[in-house]
């Protein structure tokens, strides 16, 4: 998000001043300036200065709910026709601005084959949920997930049913994890589960389930099922743990699971 762009959201969200509208009769000085409108477009003009002074797309967002908070006080506030008109525009701007925003955040965090979280959104949401982990002293597990004979898939069908079959995954395991579970794509055929609030036996509970599940439903391509199995290590958080060292451990889990026979979950010491 570059600076022009961030500066773009002073002229969407300040709507024209009511005294420029030549064919308005002049309020009174009773009724001039409305309520709270002296000071709305104040504020307007410091959450654009913030804006500007920022690339981070959340944090536009945020501000721009602020502003639409804002606009909408005015709008419920004040009674002058022109004014009220203007504070409309200005709402449907602003949010038509944030639902862009919105999109843009979600195309840089999502992997566009799969629609789990990329690798910069994966490491976003890991920062998080260790971060609320450690602050609230609550459990955070961890499941790192290689798909078994991905190569043999490819070299055999061919890249594209390699495709079809992470894609696949994926939609199993959205059907499987709960709705505050999340998904990544952490390498090729690599993905990793964030699992807040879970204790390590509930972990390895829900990527075995995960298997079974991928077992009930294998694919079909060219007259032929191809059944799909991975291999997991499972990992909790100990307090105060890095979360590198906690990806690196479920990571050490995997290869074990790899080198006695895949197909398998491994929990990590």
């Amino acid at each position: 998000m570059t600076t022009d762009n961030n500066a773009s959201v002073l002229r969407l969200a300040t709507p024209p001043r009511a005294g420029r509208q030549r064919q308005a009769p002049p309020p009174s000085e009773k009724d001039w300036p409305p309520a709270g409108s002296a000071d709305y477009y104040g504020r307007i003009e410091n959450y654009a200065r913030k804006i500007r002074q920022t690339s981070d797309v959340d944090k536009i967002i945020s501000l721009l709910e602020e502003a639409l908070r804002e606009t909408n006080a005015l709008h419920a506030t004040n009674e002058m026709a022109v004014v009220r008109k203007q504070v409309s525009a200005a709402e449907h701007r602003i949010e038509q601005l944030k639902a862009e925003l919105e999109l843009v955040s979600r195309l840089v965090h999502e992997d566009q084959l799969t629609g789990a979280l990329n690798r910069r959104g994966l490491d976003d949401a890991l920062a998080r949920e260790t971060a609320r982990a450690e602050r609230n002293g609550t459990n955070l597990c961890v499941a790192l997930i290689d798909i078994d004979n991905f190569k043999r898939i490819n070299d055999s069908f061919g890249h594209q049913v390699g495709d079809i079959v992470l894609v696949h995954l994926v939609a199993i395991i959205r059907e499987t994890i709960r709705t505050h579970d999340l998904i990544g794509r952490y390498g090729g055929e690599e993905f990793l589960l964030l699992l807040p609030d879970s204790r390590i036996e509930e972990a390895t509970r829900v990527t075995t389930r995960l298997q079974h599940n991928l077992a009930r439903k294998p694919m079909s391509w060219a007259n032929e099922q191809l059944v799909v199995t991975f291999s997991a290590g499972v990992a909790a958080r100990a307090t105060g743990e890095h979360q590198e060292v906690l990806i690196r451990r479920a990571d050490e889990a995997l290869y074990e699971a790899k080198r006695v026979g895949k197909d398998r979950v491994i929990v990590a010491p």
